[in-house]
């Protein structure tokens, strides 16, 4: 039966048991996971899609300050998934491994050091939020704005973390549907929060009935307020459900004292040191390419976020089948099982090319319904669907990046797919877009970004095929020492 907890639980215990699995058992485990980890990933997509929308409503200098430092808020974003990922993937090794507590005890651990992490961000995020827009060469009259929305943002951190932390750990369990379920939910709170938050006290229309709608008119200040809200209310349920709740990952079902182990966190800063620091030169990468943008003037800068927020809805069924990579790669090589690894790598990867190859049909044929959601102005509207047509045709090559990676990083193997994605990024990437943003404004810029993510895709696809990703399978498990 599809969508079927009993179902997906069975299948993962084949995983754990070391049973055979046949490739219709394989493929049916991972829809059951990839399904809701897609609909999560859009989800998440949509709360900046919407924030988006409703900000671009208010005219393009209001929808330049945010897309002025999006990119930084992504990397913050990145730096708390890297902190958390060091752990989750030693909880996937420990359940596929049937070792339950110390799965539990890595989640510990991960919660105590994820905090005091997040918390050195969030401070660095506030002293960086005033100089940050000047830095970034935005003009006068978007660098106020921008400034308070990501110093709002900082605050957001530590609660993304205890979010984000408690998501993964559920995803790695196996359990896919709840962090799934509380996603749309947090997409939801945040439609809400923000049509209160940003609007003004207003007159609205609902089936011909008018009312007077209540709103505090914060403008940019209030979509950022109204994602930390959204995810403060996410993170409440996510937490209590990791700890309270979940049949493996439940703190109850502790029988041992809790011990420290600092080797799991030498492991987590082994897997996720690597991480950070491609996540950091990514994003900066990605600022460097806002900077390159950003002379083009405001309507540029817009067209550019509105374009990476509407193909982000065509990307995250990638990342959402990479999700389920790592989790079902993750438990396969604490099960010490090679054969099911390759297996899982390969299915998932031609599953995933496939499904972004057809997005990327949609963008292009929907592009310009997909900007227009976005803004009203027509100069943004006109570029932005050009630049999504140029990146529709790296949609397959892109997905083949984004599982191949995910795969990696259930194995644990982070450093050398980290250096791809660094090596194409700013040699190939920036490069490109520097030499081509003059002559060509933004569609070169985009175009750079169509042929580095197929140069990236393809030594993906070569790394998998010669399977150095899965040399850790079989390496010793740190052993608790009491502190």
């Amino acid at each position: 039966m599809l969508f079927s907890k009993t179902v997906t639980d069975a299948l993962l215990a084949k995983i754990r048991g070391n049973e055979p699995m046949t490739t219709g058992e394989k493929l049916n485990l991972i829809v059951q996971l990839s399904i809701p980890s897609i609909l999560a990933q859009v989800t998440s997509v949509l709360m900046f899609y919407i924030d988006a929308s409703m900000v671009g409503s208010l005219g393009a200098e209001a929808s330049a300050s945010i897309g002025l430092v999006e990119p930084a808020t992504w990397l913050f974003a990145s730096l708390v998934a890297a902190g958390g990922m060091g752990f989750s993937v030693q909880v996937a090794h420990f359940i596929g491994a049937n070792d339950f507590e110390k799965a539990r005890s890595v989640m510990r651990h991960g919660y105590i050091f994820g905090l005091g992490f997040s918390l050195v961000l969030m401070a660095v995020a506030g002293l960086i939020a005033s100089p940050l827009p000047r830095w970034l060469g935005g003009g006068a009259d978007i660098q106020q704005d921008a400034s308070i929305y990501f110093l709002i943002f900082s605050f957001a951190v530590p609660i993304h973390l205890m979010e984000y932390l408690s998501s993964a750990m559920l995803k790695v369990s196996g359990d896919m549907r709840h962090p799934s379920f509380i996603a749309v939910m947090m997409c939801v709170f945040d439609v809400i929060f923000n049509f209160i938050l940003i609007f003004p006290t207003r007159m609205i229309s609902v089936f011909g009935l008018e009312f007077e709608m209540f709103g505090f008119g914060l403008g940019v200040k209030g979509a950022a307020m109204g994602t930390l809200l959204a995810y403060a209310a996410a993170a409440i349920p996510l937490v209590y459900y990791a700890i309270f709740r979940s049949p493996i990952l439940a703190w109850k079902l502790d029988t041992k004292k809790f011990v420290w182990v600092w080797d799991y966190i030498v492991h987590a800063v082994k897997i996720g040191a690597p991480m950070a620091l491609q996540y950091l030169l990514m994003n900066g990468a990605q600022v460097i390419s806002t900077m390159i943008v950003a002379p083009l003037g405001n309507f540029a800068i817009a067209a550019n976020s509105f374009a990476v927020t509407a193909e982000s809805l065509c990307y995250m069924p990638g990342y959402g089948i990479g999700e389920a990579a790592t989790t079902l790669v993750g438990q396969s090589v604490g099960a010490k099982r090679k054969e099911l690894c390759r297996s899982f790598a390969h299915i998932t990867i031609i599953l995933g090319m496939a499904v972004m190859a057809l997005m990327g049909v949609v963008m292009y044929i929907f592009a310009p319904e997909m900007i227009g959601m976005l803004s009203p102005v027509e100069e943004i509207r006109a570029l932005g669907i050009q630049v999504l047509r140029i990146e529709a045709f790296a949609e397959p090559f892109f997905a083949a990046s984004i599982v191949a990676y995910s795969v990696c990083v259930g194995a644990g193997d982070t450093f050398k797919p980290s250096l791809i994605n660094l090596g194409s990024m700013w040699c190939v990437r920036l490069t490109l877009a520097w030499l081509l943003s003059t002559q060509y404004g933004l569609p070169g810029v985009w175009f750079a970004m169509a042929v580095e993510l197929t140069f990236r895709g393809i030594m993906f696809l070569i790394r998998i095929y010669r399977g150095s990703w899965m040399k850790n399978i079989g390496e010793h498990q740190p052993e608790p020492v009491e502190v």
